[in-house]
């Protein structure tokens, strides 16, 4: 697998976005330089993220989302983890 982390990134299964096997490697993401465990999909080059509103639920289960703009970086966790 390659060391390159898509443009856009989502964990809804259902999502054209989703990557099974670059999700189960493990991602992180530093949105405006804080880390943020709370990320439901990501887009470097427009510069987003999709973060959950609280509990809230749409009409069918699904988190609602909020769109947040700024500075966007992932990166795998694995190799974090190495680096240490």
């Amino acid at each position: 697998m390659a060391d390159t982390l898509p443009d856009r990134l989502a964990l809804d299964p259902r999502s054209p976005f989703h990557d099974a096997a670059i999700l189960a490697r493990g991602i992180g993401i530093r949105f405006n330089g804080q880390e943020r465990t709370t990320v439901e999909e990501y887009c470097v080059s427009e510069g987003w993220i999709r973060v959950a509103a609280g509990r809230s639920l749409d009409r069918r289960g699904n988190p609602m989302t909020l769109k947040l703009k700024g500075e966007v970086v992932p990166y795998f966790l694995d190799t974090v983890a190495a680096d240490k």
